[in-house]
């Protein structure tokens, strides 16, 4: 049988971020991105999820190289992790090496890494794989898809873009899209984080015109927050300072990493005399400073939130400070936007933020920029990806919209295995995949059982009874005594503890009265009790952990 060429998602479908693709064909590989995820909700504790990359590390000796389309956490933040086991050449444009080198360095990996740079229009040959790098619009600079060409056919996967006539550093290249679309695509893989939007996404130039408006004839400080990979906004932001005859002090570690980057790579065009250091603002004129900070996301350790809640060494939010949050909120970080913004207004600053002004467009491509990309290309085949479900069964949709034969278009999952062939699209079996979680240094030590602890210990806390016994014949030396941490205030709840102690001691006696030596029958005996009585008490359910020593 001929060879078929495997397409597989460890991450990036069913979800916003950590995305993983994998291309295979017979004895070579390659991977498109590799990224992290930000935790949910419930869990507890966790820093950061990254893909399962299990299958890769089995296959390693078939690697060829990782490509990467651009310098956001979601496509770089997992490089680290792989190349702790794997190591493979990584390919991408100069921007984007340079935060990955960045990343590298914090893990102690920059010296073992192959970093290999690249500008649009250039071609990769990695085993049978022959890689294009086409440039795109999107909300960091030196963005790029991928045409790459295959054993049975062309596939091309855009990555995240939006189409900007007028950017920074130049329009999509469409014209080499058009050339794809007439020498034929088998397969399409296209970013569907903004398909749920009608017609067009706004320019960055429109942001920038914002910033105008803001800056004209404020008499008082600026600070502004906004994403720190947004070299574009961020140029914007200098530019408008500048020109007003403002200072710039940068504030938050992400901040100033990729500034200097960008800076030593020359992405960022700053004025000499306009940066100064975030301790020499205090000597200046309110009205002569920009503060440009981390925390558009109202993470509890930046910057921004340090400013709102006076945490912050240098800067302290003043009556009348114009604060501008140049960001919309990622799904689920609405409410610790919503706290920061309350709070400066609690003293006195006047906010500016998305839903007030045009300060923020997404990086994202709408309906009538996916159809140009769609109409252009042309393909065989369409496997939308970058989204959850409903992203992906949307852009299905828009597929059809146009003309695309319904059985021409394949929603996968992670960890399945798409099978192509020059005139075929399925999917096959699955291969190992999920969330690996990241808390501190450890990685994929805390999993689902930890989780359900760390979830049990958050809503109904816990209660530890200690008791010693005799090594010579069993009996209760000391104890029972009952600590406990986050159940109830022990100082409100004396007759409680002490009804929780006679609990304990009659479990003790029940087990001497049957004799029972074993610790671990012990144990169980104890925690039955005192869990049977605090449901019935007190309707919660506590964590139970029982200390037995022997004296």
């Amino acid at each position: 049988m001929a060879e078929k060429l495997k397409i597989i998602s460890l991450g990036g479908l069913n979800e916003i971020g950590k995305n993983v693709t994998v291309l295979e064909y017979g004895k070579d590989m390659i991977v498109v991105d590799c990224g992290l995820g930000f935790p949910e909700d419930d869990m507890y504790g966790v820093d950061l999820v990254i893909a399962d990359t299990t299958y890769l590390v089995k296959n390693k000796a078939k690697l060829r190289g990782l490509f990467v389309t651009h310098g956001h956490e979601d496509h770089i933040g997992g490089i680290p992790y792989l190349m702790q086991t794997v190591n493979t050449p990584v390919h991408s444009t100069r921007l984007t090496l340079g935060l990955i080198k960045l990343k590298l360095e914090e893990h102690g990996l920059a010296n073992k890494v192959k970093l290999i740079a690249h500008s649009p229009g250039d071609v990769v040959k990695a085993g049978c794989f022959s890689v294009e790098f086409i440039h795109v619009n999107h909300s960091i600079a030196d963005a790029v898809a991928f045409a790459i060409k295959t054993p049975v056919g062309t596939v091309v996967m855009t990555g995240d873009f939006k189409i900007d006539p007028m950017a920074e550093d130049g329009m999509i290249d469409l014209g080499r899209f058009g050339q794809l679309g007439k020498e034929g695509v088998l397969a399409l893989l296209c970013d569907s984080t903004n398909v749920e939007r009608q017609g067009y996404t706004p320019s960055e130039h429109v942001v920038a015109e914002s910033f105008d408006r803001q800056f004209r004839n404020c008499n008082q400080r600026i600070i502004v927050t906004t994403f720190a990979s947004n070299m574009h906004r961020i140029q914007s932001l200098i530019t408008m300072a500048h020109k007003y005859g403002r200072k710039v002090a940068i504030t938050g570690r992400s901040m100033e990493n990729t500034i200097k980057v960008a800076t030593e790579l020359n992405y960022l065009k700053i004025p000499a005399g306009t940066l100064v250091d975030i301790n020499a603002i205090k000597s200046l004129p309110k009205q002569k400073v920009v503060v440009v900070s981390t925390g558009s996301q109202g993470e509890n350790m930046s910057a921004m939130y340090r400013m709102a809640f006076s945490g912050h060494r240098q800067v302290e939010i003043q009556a009348g400070d114009r604060v501008i949050i140049s960001a919309s909120a990622i799904p689920g970080n609405e409410k610790s936007i919503s706290r920061i913004i309350n709070e400066l207004y609690r003293k006195g600053a006047d906010v500016v933020y998305d839903k007030l002004a045009d300060l923020h467009v997404s990086g994202h491509a709408c309906q009538e920029e996916l159809k140009i990309i769609h109409g252009l290309l042309k393909p065989k085949f369409f496997i939308p990806i970058h989204g959850e479900q409903r992203h992906l069964h949307k852009h299905a949709q828009l597929a059809q919209a146009m003309g695309m034969d319904p059985k021409h278009i394949l929603i996968s999952d992670v960890g399945r295995v798409i099978e192509l062939t020059s005139r075929s699209c399925k999917l096959g079996g699955s291969v190992p995949a999920g969330k690996v979680l990241v808390d501190g240094t450890g990685v994929g030590d805390v999993g689902s059982v930890v989780l359900r602890d760390r979830k049990h210990l958050a809503q109904d806390g816990m209660i530890v009874v200690v008791v010693n016994l005799s090594s010579e014949d069993g009996s209760v030396l000391t104890g029972p005594d009952i600590i406990t941490r986050g159940f109830v205030y022990v100082k409100e709840a004396e007759n409680l503890m002490e009804e929780l102690r006679s609990v304990a001691t009659g479990s003790l006696e029940h087990c001497q009265d049957q004799k029972i030596q074993d610790w671990a029958a012990i144990k169980t005996t104890i925690k039955n009790d005192l869990s049977s009585y605090l449901y019935k008490k007190t309707k919660r359910n506590p964590m139970i952990l029982p200390v037995i020593m022997e004296i």
